[in-house]
């Protein structure tokens, strides 16, 4: 079972570890060590705890066993869009491999999806790596639709990433 609560900036230790965690055990095999280094540098205790701290920022933190295991992030949108109203983008949505297939991740996004129509939103957009098929078949049932490409850097690597929108 896994507790989901509203994340602050006390859960930036343990958000930071979950981040890196999770995008390694998802991606880590895809590159070379000093890019994947490069970008795991980015999320640092200042970081999280900052984001944490600003109320443009909602992130959701799921603990199971006194463990982080899962978490989203939703923030003000900086990929390329041209949003038809008001827009907030989902940065990161993870859960780690142990909890997939549980129901887990839905219960993620009915809170992702809440929390945006909640903040005003009328869309949320997202990228997805072209490859992470799960990810993308995942956001499509939830009615995410394609709306672009996007170059993704993970160091000096270019991933191509799929633009993809939530009418709400």
């Amino acid at each position: 079972m896994i507790d989901w609560r509203d994340a602050g900036p006390p859960d930036a230790d343990a958000l930071v570890t979950l981040a890196r965690d999770s995008f390694s055990e998802t991606f880590g095999h895809l590159y070379r060590s000093q890019d994947l280094a490069a970008f795991l540098a980015g999320h640092t205790h200042e970081a999280w705890a900052a984001e944490l701290a600003d109320p443009a920022y909602a992130v959701r933190i799921g603990e199971a066993e006194g463990q982080a295991v899962g978490y989203a992030k939703l923030a003000p949108p900086k990929l390329p869009i041209e949003p038809k109203g008001p827009a907030i983008e989902l940065r990161q949505f993870y859960l780690l491999k142990p909890w997939h297939g549980q129901g887990h991740a839905d219960a993620l996004m009915a809170w992702v999806i809440a929390t945006a129509r909640a903040r005003g939103a009328s869309e949320i957009f997202l990228s997805v790596f072209v490859d992470n098929h799960r990810a993308r078949r995942f956001y499509q049932r939830y009615g995410f639709l394609e709306a672009g490409s996007y170059a993704f850097m993970v160091g000096d690597h270019a991933d191509e990433d799929i633009l993809m929108r939530l009418p709400l």
